[in-house]
């Protein structure tokens, strides 16, 4: 059973409000579940909102930011914050933190610390799930990225199993919480 959950998302709210909506959404199905939010850090945009939305329901919030960050930007009362030295130490105590990960509509950071995760499953660093929400299809083509780099010869088609992936946050999360990691060795041929 997941007690914590580290979330990537935007440090911007995006174009559409529905984006917001659908983090408040996501939120809520972390309180009633009572899985801690691990994030960013951060007070600006859906990560912020995120934040704030899980402390205003009483829910546990940890936030690892690091010293240059933290310097020059406003925060939140979390129920923890942990400052580190720099942006890899920040993603190693989020990981460790860390029962699963899920990606909510982000930008360039979202997808390089969503990557990451989805690199170290692959190499074989941990066996924890990796959640996409994707609301109106906001991860569509990043997902036909991934099975064009499997046609290509890539990344492995078992591999994409791993990943689970919904527009429903009670769906990803019951998901997540069966998840029953299919090892896929990147070593094997």
């Amino acid at each position: 059973m997941f007690k914590n959950i580290c979330v990537f998302c935007g440090s911007s709210f995006g174009t559409r409000p529905s984006y917001v909506e659908d983090v408040h959404t996501f939120a809520q199905a972390l309180v009633t579940r009572n899985i801690n939010l691990v994030y960013g850090g951060g007070n600006h945009g859906l990560m912020g909102e995120l934040a704030r939305y899980v402390l205003e329901r009483k829910g546990e919030v940890v936030g690892v930011i690091p010293k240059k960050i933290h310097e020059n930007v406003q925060h939140i009362e979390l129920t923890d914050l942990i400052i580190v030295d720099d942006m890899h130490q920040r993603k190693a105590k989020m990981y460790e933190l860390a029962d699963g990960f899920i990606a909510l509509p982000g930008g360039i950071g979202t997808i390089e610390e969503l990557a990451e995760s989805l690199t170290w499953q692959q190499i074989g660093y941990h066996q924890k799930p990796i959640g996409i929400l994707n609301p109106n299809g906001f991860y569509d083509k990043l997902l036909s990225l991934l099975e064009h780099m499997t046609n290509e010869g890539f990344l492995k088609a078992n591999f994409l199993k791993n990943i689970i992936i919904s527009d429903c946050p009670e769906e990803l999360l019951q998901k997540m919480e069966n998840f029953k990691p299919a090892y896929v060795s990147k070593w094997d041929t």
